[in-house]
């Protein structure tokens, strides 16, 4: 798989993103999906597959806890780009289980609370999602955090066992929003009060200007420690 993540490295090199995709989706088809947030970066994606005229899939996880602007954009999205997003949600014993014991907003006791909660919220559902593909496709980007700032466009995944393919890695978020802008894609209004990234609405705030853009998320934690677990290398 490492190697194939460096065929496909070498084979797109000079392509951008938008050729990058339509490259994929040709070799893949339905064996590659993105794991939409609804983020901007992948209604980028999102736009950038229903170009290529190709069959999309795509699919999101529930969590059970989002904001509900990200619900209002799922609808939203689906009307534009005449597709279907699958929603994931997480095992109803294990959540049931987690919050008798932990309580409600676990997640602010401790690191290991909130760990805990992103894998009964996000993991767990991911791993179902993945279930027989060979590649899924994020909105990462080198710039987004210190945790991110090594990836590539192509990498094997180790802990699920596949491809994951970030067609923006270099893209900053002057060109995400340039280009969102530019083709009039819908988006989370959340963005447009300061949240520059948005996941679950406990662990998720607005941030100050000249704040980091994930400063918001899990802003009670350091920097490095700010990863759900979903982008585990």
């Amino acid at each position: 798989m490492r190697q194939k993540a460096d065929e496909l490295n070498s084979l797109m090199a000079s392509m951008d993103a938008n050729e990058s995709i339509n490259q994929m989706m040709t070799l893949y088809g339905h064996k590659m999906a993105l794991a939409s947030s609804l983020g901007a970066e992948d209604q980028v994606i999102t736009h950038m597959m229903s170009l290529t005229g190709k069959e999309m899939h795509l699919f999101t996880l529930d969590t059970g806890r989002l904001f509900p602007e990200s619900y209002d954009l799922l609808q939203v999205t689906e009307a534009r780009y005449h597709c279907k997003i699958r929603a994931f949600f997480p095992n109803t014993i294990e959540t049931e289980k987690m919050v008798y014991e932990k309580g409600i907003n676990l997640f602010y006791e401790s690191i290991e609370n909130r760990k805990l909660c992103c894998y009964t919220r996000k993991i767990e559902p991911l791993k179902r999602a993945l279930s027989g593909l060979e590649v899924w496709i994020t909105g990462l980007r080198r710039e987004q955090s210190v945790t991110r700032n090594e990836l590539k466009r192509v990498e094997f995944d180790e802990a699920n066992n596949l491809l994951k393919f970030n067609p923006l890695i270099d893209w900053t978020e002057q060109q995400v929003w340039e280009y969102i802008k530019e083709n009039f894609i819908p988006y989370n209004k959340l963005h447009d009060s300061g949240f520059p990234s948005i996941g679950c609405q406990p662990c998720t705030r607005a941030i100050a200007p000249g704040e980091d853009i994930r400063a918001g998320r899990w802003w009670w934690e350091l920097p490095e420690q700010k990863e759900c677990g979903l982008h585990k290398r």
